[in-house]
Order: C-alpha cells, then sequence, then structure tokens
C-alpha cells in the first residue's frame, strides 16, 4: 500500500495573484462596453488620445528599417537612448550623469519599479507608499515579499464644497514618522502625483529626505510626468549629495511623448543603486523593445530644438481649462492640477437614485465605483473611481472623488462637457 502523501492541486495558484478582487480596469471597461450610451467618452484611462509628435513617429518608422534596431539591444538599453537620456536630464539634475553608470533602460516605468523592487527587497522588507497611490506599486511590491505601509494624503477639509489647488493635498508628517521602523528599506513618492495632481514642494521633500537619511532608507521617485508641470517643479534627488546616493528617479518615454503603447521607461540613480536594478530588469524581460528605444533617443534628442516640452505642457494646461469649465458651470468642486493630466472632482453633490440597480460587485464597493458605474450608463462618460488606489481603511478619505484623464482631442472634452450637463438633475446642493 502507497504511504505518498497526496499531491497538493498543481492548479492552485500562487498567493501573490489567488483571490484578487476585480480590478477597476475590468469593472468601468465592463460598463462602458454594455452602456445603451454609445460610443462610451473614456476619460478613465491614462492613455493619450492623439499620437506623439511627427519627430518621434518619424523616428519610429525610420528605426524600423535598421537591421540592428530589430535585434536585441544591450539589457541596460541602447547607448543612444542612455545617453539621449542622461543629456535631457544632467541639467535638471545638477551634476553630469554618466550614461553607463547611472542611466539604465525598462520596459515602461512599470517594470522600471518591479525591477527596483526585486533589486533591493526581500521577504519582510517594508516599503512605505502613499495613499492614493498606483496601484500597479502593490503587486509590485509584493512580489518580492515586501510588506507595505500606508500613509495618506490628507485633502482639504471643504474639497466637497469648493475647488481648491492639488497642493491643499497634504502629507501626515506624524503618520509618516510613526510608520517608520527598523525594517523600513524604501520610500516610494510620485510628483508630479497620480491622481491627485499634486507637485510636492521642495519643504515636503526635504522633510522627507530627512527621514530617509536618518533612517538610512532608500527612496524610489516616480516621476513618470515630470515633463508636466504647472509649478515649480523639484527632483527629491537633486537636494544634496547624500539624497542622489540613496535615490532611484522613474521616468518614462511613453508618457513624455504621449506613447504609453512604446513601454520604454528609464531609471537614474547613483551607479550603486542603477547596477542592482539593471541586473533585476535582465533576469525580468532581459532587454527592451530595440525600435522604440531608438525612437526614443531620437525623440529626446530633438524636443530642446523643437520647443516641444514647453508646447506640451501649455497644451495640456489648455485642456485641463478647457475641460474643468464644466465642473465650474454644474458648482462641482475639483481638484486643480499643479502637474499631470489627472483631475479629481468631487462628486458629493451628487445624488444618486436610492433604487438604481447596481450590480453586485458594484453594490459592495464605495460610492465611488456607484459614480462611476453610474455615469458611464446614464450620462455616456468613464472616469475611474480613486478608492481603488486606497486601503479599505481610508477608502473613505475619496469615496466621493471621480478621476478624469484630459489626455483627449478637444472634440472628445467638448462631447465629454456636455455629457456631463446630464448630471443637473441629480445634484442637490446642501443648505
Amino acid at each position: 500500500m502507497s504511504t505518498t502523501a497526496p499531491k497538493s492541486d498543481p492548479f492552485q495558484p500562487a498567493a501573490r495573484v489567488a483571490g484578487q478582487r476585480q480590478d477597476v480596469w475590468s469593472i468601468v471597461n465592463e460598463a462602458a462596453a454594455a452602456s445603451p450610451v454609445q460610443p462610451i467618452v473614456n476619460m478613465g484611462q491614462g492613455f493619450f488620445g492623439y499620437n506623439p509628435p511627427k519627430f518621434a513617429l518619424d523616428a519610429a518608422k525610420e528605426a524600423l528599417d535598421k537591421v540592428d534596431c530589430n535585434q536585441y539591444s544591450p539589457t541596460k538599453g541602447r547607448p543612444r537612448l542612455k545617453k539621449a537620456i542622461a543629456a535631457a536630464y544632467s541639467k535638471s539634475f545638477g551634476r553630469e550623469l554618466d550614461p553607463e553608470t547611472e542611466v539604465t533602460i525598462t520596459t515602461g516605468a512599470n517594470e522600471g519599479m518591479l525591477s527596483a523592487f526585486m533589486a533591493f527587497i526581500e521577504q519582510g522588507d517594508e516599503v512605505i507608499i502613499f495613499e492614493p497611490f498606483f496601484d500597479q506599486y502593490i503587486s509590485n511590491i509584493e512580489m518580492p515579499g515586501g510588506i507595505i505601509r500606508y500613509v495618506p494624503l490628507l485633502p482639504p477639509k471643504d474639497g466637497a464644497v469648493r475647488t481648491s489647488s492639488a497642493s491643499q493635498w497634504t502629507i501626515d508628517f506624524e503618520q509618516l514618522e510613526k510608520t517608520i521602523n527598523s525594517k523600513t528599506k524604501m520610500i516610494v513618492l510620485n510628483s508630479p502625483h497620480n491622481p491627485v495632481g499634486k507637485v510636492l514642494t521642495k519643504e515636503e521633500l526635504e522633510r522627507i529626505g530627512a527621514l530617509a537619511v536618518k533612517h538610512n532608507i532608500i527612496i524610489l521617485s516616480d516621476e513618470v510626468y515630470d515633463r508636466l508641470y504647472y509649478v515649480p517643479f523639484t527632483r527629491i534627488a537633486t537636494l544634496s549629495p547624500e539624497l542622489y546616493e540613496r535615490t532611484i528617479t522613474v521616468g518614462s518615454a511613453g508618457k513624455a511623448f504621449y506613447a504609453t503603447g512604446w513601454r520604454v521607461g528609464y531609471l537614474i540613480g547613483p551607479p550603486h543603486l542603477i547596477k542592482y536594478v539593471a541586473a533585476a530588469h535582465t533576469r525580468i524581460c532581459y532587454s527592451s523593445v530595440s525600435p522604440l528605444q531608438e525612437a526614443s533617443a531620437v525623440a529626446f534628442e530633438k524636443a530642446d530644438a523643437e520647443g516641444f516640452w514647453e508646447e506640451s505642457r501649455n497644451e495640456m494646461q489648455g485642456k485641463i481649462r478647457r475641460f474643468c469649465e464644466i465642473f465650474d458651470e454644474l458648482d462641482i468642486p475639483y481638484s486643480d492640477p499643479e502637474g499631470g493630466y489627472f483631475v479629481l472632482a468631487n462628486m458629493a453633490s451628487v445624488k444618486l437614485p436610492s433604487d438604481y440597480p447596481f450590480p453586485p460587485h458594484v453594490a459592495s464597493r464605495p460610492r465611488d465605483f456607484k459614480l462611476a458605474w453610474f455615469l458611464i450608463k446614464e450620462v455616456g462618460v468613464a472616469a475611474i473611481p480613486p478608492t481603488e488606489f486606497y486601503t479599505d481603511e481610508n477608502a473613505h478619505i475619496a469615496e466621493d472623488y471621480l478621476r478624469f484623464a484630459v489626455c483627449k482631442n478637444d472634440d472628445v472634452l467638448e462631447t465629454a462637457k456636455e455629457r456631463l450637463r446630464g448630471l443637473k438633475r441629480y445634484i442637490v446642493k446642501s443648505e
């Protein structure tokens, strides 16, 4: 008689991917696909509604004709792109960046962040992130066994009744200091911030930096919207030599050049950090897409001469102003972005019908999910419920907000505004 222990189910998924509830992207896309109002104006996911600039597109087309651009690139990135990024960033970093040791190319900024966590986070290490957070941070930190500690950004107390600058979302520094302990390995920053639109001030960064130095913590600074800032923008890595030595800065050619599908990201930092991040990247995906690296290199080389950065900022600010006219008209307060292309609108005054037939997977979620579902079904506009970017404990902070991405053509913004006027009948102002 066999005494072999019964074999466990080989199809049982690993805990890191098992038991996840339906994510916000599939909920919103599912609702949009089945909405009676067609086509839906999609202001949810943050992809651009228009093409990259001509000089970037031309470079991509030309790259496809080059034999070496259709083969593997070096694992750390094409030399031309690393050199172009070092040249583009040396001035803002206040130092001459070495493209060979201080820059590495990744398959999008998200994979770059995963590489950074894989390089330095081990089982039981703690990572501090601020709420709301980019949802991919969570799985990226948990993959190598990291434990996440959350510190909320606090919204303005009168956010439900008054439009205010995104700067009014503040860091709870008392909570931040309480959260740091001997297991804290890394702090993740995001500036300009998604979804709040806040640009961290020099003073805020100095306080965070002082804590990182005091407790010997690595800083991962997610700056993928670093070309879209409308107030003075400071990089934490530039505040002192000792902060540069502990900071990995994350960038995105896809965000910079309206080409999110290109999946070209990059990390900048001191050699003693970058070499290990590059090693992790090599083991995750070996190398990144060659022709689009080449095109990104040309784009960085030409952007200044084309006046692209200033044009890009001015254009996006114009889109924000154009779109937010509808919230001014409806007296719906919003968080006026200091950077990026997301607008958080506070829908506390929108009263949903008490008998509205929300499906169970929406009815069980916070109010912002119901708002998002209602807008899709009844108004024909898709937005993202931001409590997806919070822990359950702090979801109440954002349950009246919706996130709108304005990186769309102007005619799309105008259609969205016209449809949002349909909210008038549901707005009830408190006395």
